[in-house]
């Protein structure tokens, strides 16, 4: 494997992506906008949401985007009959020592993978929240930090409501993106049951990447360069979710946190040490839809907080790229990554 200094850099973490998003995409057919959103979620330090109808892959893109970094994996089934210490961990009492003892849950792995999250009680779903948010558990009043990186990816059924517990705003609000998988084409999936028909294709999942090195290429991921007018333009993206009047309930502060550290992990698997407006459109629907609540006149229309996102994209000014010498360079790439060089 590739050893890496200090910072990693831009090329050290294209290449590394490159291998982790080819050995997801041998697993999952015809899908590599959804593989790159994975991937950018894992960068940019967030949780994904998979929220599609049964059998279209949702745990196998889990499973095999896990299984192509070499860290540990913990998979949760969520049941009505879960506890929350089952994810989180328990004090026991040790006869020998006469103390107690934490045994740590299942929350206690570099990737968590939730299946079927919305069908535990709201009781043991905000067991998470703490994890999700603060990276760490507090049990009995003593904190334990979880590894990095770590990264919660749940599953989600929307079609099949019966015995199941909405997630809250709370906890959807956590998931940095929410991605639907949707049917594969009629080549994707012939060549699915070629590949899928005789053995799993997971059986031969071989880590391509080591933990370490992803904590190394977030770290270089941080240091993306925004320019003021593209944070603005995320803020006002954000901002106009508020007011809009199809919607009874906008985007949090954190929305526009998770949109902009999205956009910085999109700008460096693009080859860039700066990021564009486009970057911020292209994850917008991904990061905002799923924290909106539309009103009872908007759903009885049939209007999705998806179409008001794409709304929203359509009406608000796409900001022009900073003026270099006095002369207009609309919306080069080079006028948003005029700050002085920096090595990711």
């Amino acid at each position: 494997m590739t050893t890496y200094d200090d910072r990693a850099s831009l090329t050290d973490l294209t290449a590394t992506v490159e291998r982790v998003r080819s050995s997801v995409e041998g697993v999952i057919e015809g899908k590599p906008e959804v593989v790159r959103l994975s991937l950018t979620v894992l960068l940019a330090e967030g949780h994904l949401l998979i929220e599609d109808v049964p059998g279209v892959g949702k745990t196998m893109l889990a499973k095999a985007l896990a299984r192509s970094i070499d860290c540990s994996v913990r998979r949760i089934q969520f049941t009505p009959d879960l506890l929350p210490s089952d994810i989180t961990g328990v004090s026991i009492w040790d006869q020998q020592r006469r103390d107690f003892e934490f045994k740590p849950g299942a929350i206690f792995a570099q990737i968590v993978i939730g299946d079927e999250i919305n069908r535990a009680s709201p009781k043991t779903q905000s067991a998470l929240l703490e994890s999700m948010e603060e990276r760490q558990v507090t049990i009995d009043g003593q904190t334990y930090e979880l590894p990095s990186p770590f990264m919660v990816v749940a599953t989600q059924n929307p079609v099949e409501m019966e015995g199941t517990y909405p997630l809250p705003e709370a906890q959807r609000d956590r998931f940095m993106a929410r991605v639907s998988i949707g049917y594969p084409s009629a080549e994707a999936e012939l060549q699915m049951l070629d590949i899928h028909g005789g053995v799993s294709p997971l059986d031969d999942l071989q880590p391509v990447a080591h933990a370490h090195d992803m904590v190394k290429l977030i770290d270089a991921v941080r240091g993306v360069h925004v320019a003021d007018t593209v944070r603005r333009y995320a803020v006002d993206l954000v901002a106009a979710t508020r007011t809009h009047p199809d919607l009874r309930l906008g985007a949090s502060p954190r929305a526009t946190l998770h949109l902009l550290r999205a956009a910085k992990a999109s700008a460096a698997l693009s080859g860039r040490e700066y990021a564009l407006p486009d970057d911020v459109q292209a994850l917008a629907v991904a990061v905002l839809a799923h924290r909106l609540l539309p009103t009872a006149q908007a759903q009885l229309n049939r209007r999705t907080a998806e179409q008001v996102v794409q709304e929203i994209l359509q009406h608000t000014p796409v900001p022009a790229a900073p003026q270099q010498g006095g002369v207009g360079m609309g919306r080069s790439a080079t006028a948003y990554g005029q700050q002085p060089p920096r090595r990711l």
